[in-house]
């Protein structure tokens, strides 16, 4: 019982110090030959795939067909979905080789208010098990179910017969230390913040040799927002993002599709600058900016120019195959730059629908030589879409 509820403990430890660093030095050997200059975020649990399908996709998700998980991905998408009202519900286990009792929790429905609107809304939880605080020689002070969650409401409309806009608003709220402080430290608090979307979805029919296709393109910049702070001194960044996808579908014959999917996925968060000993900016921009400062200087701020910026977007590829809309495989592959995390995985995911009820499943197979926290695991959502009768008549 002790290693797992030590290695959580560990695990615990490691994201506290991710989020809590701030103006760090860097070796300007390291960050001139191209070493690791990772962006630093908090509450980056807002970044991780919470749905099966996407996550079976390579975490691609900006245009794929709308369900009832656009809300993470491009909430623009909803505005297109063909069903009355619906709702979903997904597990991610976290770290399960190690601990079982890190989660992410995935809650989320849509209501469609008429051909043109849809409203919704999602609830994501990520729990981090139970840790132990001690004190200086090693007394058991206090025992914390750390946890983050993030609620929002989003709208979506039609511009047009082809393209969709949407806008989300999202509180969120990071409780990581339950207000415990060591002695002689500066005091800790759960950190919140507010923070808003705005995404759009554009999709265009096509005919290819007489087969029906489409193509379809989604921008989302999500968690455009106030920075967020665990204590009276330091406030961080939370993970503003810009994904842009695109995807192409084709009928093969009356019972199969195939798509595939492209995303690209960027940071609007300052890139840390190059410091020399007295902890002066030699290279790149200071990120102790304003959030609108921060979004506008992420493209052009890394020490190392051009080349760094373009090193800081991740890339989602997916395939997606259905059998007579019931049945669905996929595969994904995610990379990203070496020198901004280095995660590369490759996603495997099917999907299984009946009736209203659609059940997906997804499975991450790291990169050899790297290990990732949902590697060996296997995630689901299970959600279910509704449609008045009358309505299904009419569009029929």
């Amino acid at each position: 019982m002790f290693a797992p509820k030590k290695a959580c403990i560990v695990t615990f430890t490691l994201f506290v110090l991710s989020c809590s660093i701030t103006n760090a030095q860097f070796d300007s050997t390291i960050s001139i030959n191209g070493g690791i200059n990772a962006l630093r975020i908090a509450v980056p649990f807002l970044t991780i795939a919470p749905d099966s399908r996407s996550a079976g996709l390579g975490d691609a998700g900006a245009a794929t067909t709308p369900d009832a998980n656009s809300q993470h991905w491009n909430p623009a998408k909803l505005a297109f979905i063909d069903k009355e009202y619906g709702f979903a519900f997904s597990y991610t286990p976290w770290l399960r080789n190690l601990v079982n009792d890190i989660n992410l929790t995935y809650l989320t429905g849509f209501y469609k208010v008429d051909k043109e609107q849809t409203i919704s809304s999602s609830l994501l939880y990520f729990s981090m098990g139970e840790i132990t605080f001690t004190d200086n020689s090693g007394n058991q002070t206090k025992k914390h179910n750390p946890n983050e969650f993030a609620f929002d409401f989003a709208y979506s409309r039609k511009f047009a017969d082809l393209i969709s806009g949407g806008i989300a608003f999202r509180y969120i709220r990071s409780d990581l230390t339950g207000g415990y402080s060591q002695q002689g430290s500066s005091s800790s608090k759960a950190g919140s913040t507010f923070a808003g979307d705005v995404s759009m979805y554009y999709k265009q029919p096509l005919s290819i040799d007489k087969k029906n296709a489409e193509a379809a393109f989604g921008l989302n910049i999500s968690n455009i927002g106030a920075k967020i702070s665990y204590n009276d001194a330091n406030k961080f960044f939370i993970p503003i993002n810009l994904r842009l996808g695109g995807r192409f579908s084709m009928d093969l014959d009356q019972y199969n599709n195939m798509s595939f999917i492209l995303d690209a996925n960027k940071l609007l968060v300052p890139t840390p600058p190059l410091y020399n000993s007295n902890n002066q900016i030699i290279k790149g921009k200071d990120p102790d900016v304003s959030v609108p400062q921060g979004m506008i200087q992420s493209f052009y701020d890394a020490p190392g120019g051009m080349k760094e910026e373009l090193h800081e977007i991740s890339y989602s590829l997916g395939f997606e195959y259905l059998y007579s809309k019931q049945l669905a495989l996929r595969a994904g592959y995610f990379t990203e730059d070496k020198t901004k995390g280095n995660r590369k995985y490759f996603t495997l995911g099917a999907g299984l629908k009946y009736n209203i009820l659609n059940l997906d499943f997804a499975y991450l197979i790291p990169q050899s030589g790297q290990n990732n926290p949902m590697a060996n695991t296997v995630r689901f959502t299970l959600s279910f879409d509704f449609e008045k009768a009358t309505k299904q008549n009419s569009r029929d």
